[in-house]
């Protein structure tokens, strides 16, 4: 299998078994070793009492690009920590984007940004976010 099948299958494989993505709306827009896309559009009851998408969400999609991005080399991979800085809001009916970017990958340890946009190409957060590589895989690639 070539790096870009493993990440393709290791994604399959997390998006048959995360309802919460799913339930969201969340959609895979790309898949790449150590990279993923990943959009989402705001509906009303994603939107809080200030009429703007509600932190939770956007950090939730931030957070789900971040696992699929750190989870494509077929091993199993947790967040450790993470850092969110809010800069304008989404909102509603608004697609947002998540784009997740390898910074480094060390060992068990990875550092991964990401950055979510509005339509209009606008910084709505920023996320960066520490792996930490636990036991197991994905799939058995010996089947493949």
């Amino acid at each position: 299998m070539t790096p870009q099948d493993i990440a393709e299958k290791s994604a399959a494989c997390m998006w048959a078994d995360d309802p919460a993505s799913q339930e969201l709306g969340m959609k895979i827009e790309t898949i790449e070793p150590g990279h993923a896309v990943m959009s989402m559009v705001v509906r009303k009851d994603m939107v809080n009492g200030h009429g703007i998408c509600h932190g939770g969400f956007s950090f939730t999609l931030a957070d789900s690009a971040f696992a699929f991005a750190c989870n494509s080399y077929n091993l199993r991979v947790v967040g450790q920590h993470c850092q969110v800085t809010y800069l304008t809001p989404g909102k509603l009916g608004e697609r947002l984007t998540a784009t997740a970017t390898e910074v480094s990958r060390t060992g068990r340890s990875g550092i991964y940004d990401v950055r979510v946009t509005g339509e209009d190409g606008r910084d709505v957060l920023i996320f960066r976010g520490h792996s930490r590589q636990v036991s197991g895989t994905h799939f058995d690639q010996n089947d493949e």
